[in-house]
């Protein structure tokens, strides 16, 4: 077993919608980030990354690179993902906070859940979203960005099926 943990934040700057566990929601800002600053993609692929032990997001996918400027953060966790089957790992279960005030999270959790499975060919009991305002303290709490963590357990594949 492998055990991977990864954390993103971005600051809110410009129009909405905003970009979170690969669906688009209705917000009156948007993120700032090189790629389309989808944070729960994010935290993902650095969980992900570190499980392996294969550095994290800015390594494989830097913000000084052209090719990743505006980029699909769904695009960047399939590369993560095939990398970790690569390595003969497969997904035990993801669990992901993401913290923010807004947008409210709870109305797209299964979107984001869906979603998620789908980029990693997984059943959607495998991935698991939820969410914390931080009672308005911090920057989150601030509304001046979100910030996301998730946590992944990843077993070798010849033992998955077990």
């Amino acid at each position: 077993m492998r055990i991977g943990q990864g954390f993103d934040v971005h600051k809110f700057a410009g129009d909405g919608p905003v970009k979170l566990g690969g669906i688009s929601i209705d917000c009156d800002q948007g993120l700032l980030a090189h790629s389309d600053g989808d944070v729960v993609l994010h935290a993902i692929c650095d969980a992900f990354l570190g499980a392996i032990g294969k550095g994290d997001i800015g390594v494989w996918f830097p913000d000084t690179a052209e090719e990743f400027a505006g980029a699909d953060s769904a695009r960047l966790l399939e590369t993560v993902w095939a990398a970790v089957k690569a390595e003969e790992y497969e997904l035990a279960n993801l669990d992901v906070t993401v913290i923010c005030q807004k947008p409210k999270i709870n109305p797209h959790r299964a979107a984001m859940q869906e979603r998620i499975a789908t980029i990693l060919a997984v059943p959607k009991s495998q991935v698991n979203i939820k969410a914390t305002t931080t009672e308005g303290l911090g920057f989150t709490g601030r509304s001046e960005g979100i910030a996301s963590m998730a946590a992944v357990l990843l077993v070798a594949s010849n033992t998955a099926s077990s």
